[in-house]
C-alpha cells in the first residue's frame, strides 16, 4: 500500500476556479538572458535571469526558466530525502535566491493580456493589451543565424530598440514587447538598464513532456507518493499554452492588498490559504518544530521595469 505525504512548500492548492482563455499548442520556444539594473545606486549589481517564451499560433507565455530549474532541484531534494527518511523532516535548500513567479500570457485572438502571479495561490490579473507604436527601420543584423530588422519605440517610460525576425512568424516577444511582424529576438532600452538578450530558438518537438501517468506536483519514490501541494500548476505540459484552471481572477488593487496582508502577517496568511483549500501543511515532520513562514522584504528597486511617464 502506498504512503501519501502532502508537503506544503510556500504555496497551496486553490478552491476557486477561474475561466481560462482558449489553450494553444506550443510551436516554438525562444530563450532569453534577461538583465535589469534594479538599484541605480549599485550600478555593478545587475539582476539576471534566464527566461523562456513559449510560442503558439495565437498565444504565448513568457516565464522564468530558472524557476523551472529550481523547482526540478527542489523535487529532487524531496525525493532523495523521502527515500532515505521515509517522510520525516524534509529540508529544502535553494541556491541563488528564488526566481521570478510572474508569468505573462498573450492571447492575440481574444485580445487578452494576463499576468499570472503566485502568492500562495495563482492570481490572474488582466492588463490592457500592450499597444506599442514601433518605428521599423532599414537596419539589419544577425542573431544566431537569424536575419533581423531593427525597430524602435517608447514604452513603459523607456526608449527601446528591438530586433525582430520576419522569417519567424510570431508577433510576440519577451515580457510585454509585442506587435512586430516577426519574433522579437533581442531588445534593450537606450541606457542598457533593461536587456533581453537572445539565447536561442528551439522547435516544440524538443520539449520534455510529462511521462504518462505523472501527476503535476507529485513525486513517486518507492512506495511513497509525495504531493507538493500548489508547487506545480495543473497545466504541467510545456507543449500547451494555457492558464491554470485553479487561477483566481483579481484586480491590480486586490492583488496589491493581498501582498500587503501577507507581509503584515505571513503566518496567518498562509494558514488561511491552506484552510480554504483543505490542504494540510507539512514543512517539518517534527511535532516540536518551531518553523514559521517568513516573507523576505525583497531587493531594493528604485528603477522598476516600468517607469512612470514624464508629464
Amino acid at each position: 500500500m502506498k504512503k501519501l505525504i502532502t508537503l506544503f512548500l510556500g504555496v497551496c492548492a486553490v478552491a476557486t476556479i477561474a475561466k481560462a482563455q482558449k489553450p494553444d499548442s506550443t510551436r516554438a520556444v525562444a530563450h532569453y538572458k534577461f538583465s535589469h539594473l534594479r538599484d541605480t545606486t549599485k550600478p555593478d549589481d545587475i539582476y539576471t535571469e534566464n527566461m523562456v517564451l513559449f510560442l503558439g499560433r495565437s498565444a504565448s507565455v513568457y516565464k522564468s526558466f530558472d524557476r523551472k530549474t529550481q523547482d526540478a532541484l527542489m523535487r529532487k531534494q524531496v525525493a532523495e530525502q523521502v527515500a532515505t527518511s521515509g517522510g520525516g523532516t524534509i529540508n529544502i535548500r535553494i541556491k541563488g535566491g528564488r526566481a521570478s513567479n510572474t508569468e505573462y500570457f498573450t492571447f492575440a485572438d481574444q485580445k487578452k493580456f494576463i499576468r499570472k502571479e503566485k502568492l500562495v495561490n495563482n492570481y490572474l490579473i488582466e492588463e490592457p493589451m500592450p499597444v506599442i507604436k514601433w518605428k521599423i527601420t532599414n537596419d539589419t543584423a544577425s542573431f544566431s543565424g537569424l536575419k533581423c530588422q531593427k525597430a524602435t519605440a517608447h514604452f513603459a517610460g523607456r526608449d527601446y530598440t528591438a530586433w525582430f525576425c520576419p522569417d519567424v512568424p510570431f508577433h510576440s516577444g519577451p515580457w510585454k514587447l509585442i506587435g512586430l511582424p516577426g519574433l522579437i529576438v533581442e531588445a534593450y532600452d537606450n541606457k542598457k538598464q533593461v536587456v533581453f538578450k537572445f539565447d536561442g530558438l528551439d522547435n516544440a518537438d524538443k520539449l520534455e513532456k510529462p511521462a504518462p501517468g505523472d501527476e503535476a506536483g507529485t513525486i513517486k519514490t518507492g512506495g511513497t507518493v509525495v504531493k507538493l501541494v500548489g508547487m506545480a500548476d495543473d497545466v504541467d505540459d510545456p507543449s500547451v499554452i494555457a492558464l491554470p484552471s485553479t487561477g483566481i481572477r483579481a484586480s491590480e488593487k486586490e492583488f496589491t492588498n493581498l501582498k500587503e496582508a501577507m507581509k503584515k502577517d505571513p503566518q496567518a496568511f498562509m494558514q488561511a490559504a491552506m484552510g480554504g483549500s483543505g490542504a494540510s501543511a507539512r514543512m517539518n515532520a517534527n511535532p516540536n518544530s518551531t518553523s514559521k513562514f517568513q516573507v523576505s522584504s525583497g531587493p531594493v528597486i528604485n528603477n522598476p521595469l516600468e517607469l512612470p511617464e514624464k508629464k
